[in-house]
C-alpha cells in the first residue's frame, strides 16, 4: 500500500494530497518562494498530486502560477503552466500544509532561484528543522 500525505489550508477549504514520500522537500531562495516561506514536494497533476477545493491564482511569468486560499490565504501549491512534452503538467505542494508528523523527516533540498538557478548541495537537513 502507497503512503499518502495529506495537506490542508488553515481554514480546510483546500487541499491536496501527495502519494508515496517526496524524495526531497525543495527550500527555494527565490523572490517568490522565499517570501511564501513554503517547502515543495513535486510530481504531475492529476498522477502524483492531487488537489481540491476553489483557488485563486498569481501568475508569475509565462511559467507558472502560485494557488493559494481566497479565503484564509495559505499558498497551498503552483503549477505549471505548459504542459511537458508527454503531456503532462508539473506541480508542487506545499508541504508546511501537511502534518509535521507526516513529512518531519524528509530531506531539505536547497535550490537557488535567485541568482544562478541551481540545486545547491544538502546540508543534512530535515523538514522537522524547520519548523522551529
Amino acid at each position: 500500500m502507497s503512503e499518502l500525505i495529506k495537506g490542508a489550508c488553515l481554514c480546510g477549504e483546500v487541499r491536496w494530497t501527495f502519494a508515496g514520500q517526496p524524495d526531497g522537500a525543495t527550500a527555494c531562495n527565490c523572490t517568490a518562494c522565499r517570501r511564501y516561506g513554503v517547502l515543495w514536494a513535486y510530481d504531475y497533476e492529476n498522477e502524483g498530486i492531487h488537489v481540491s477545493g476553489v483557488t485563486r491564482a498569481y501568475v508569475r511569468g509565462k511559467a507558472l502560477e502560485f494557488h493559494f486560499c481566497p479565503n484564509c490565504g495559505c499558498v497551498a501549491y503552483w503549477r505549471s503552466l505548459q504542459l511537458d512534452e508527454q503531456g503532462c503538467r508539473r506541480i508542487a505542494v506545499n508541504l508546511r500544509l501537511a502534518e509535521p508528523d507526516a513529512v518531519a523527516q524528509i530531506p531539505i533540498d536547497h535550490f537557488d532561484g535567485l541568482d544562478t538557478f541551481d540545486d545547491l548541495p544538502r546540508d543534512g537537513k530535515c523538514v522537522a528543522d524547520y519548523w522551529f
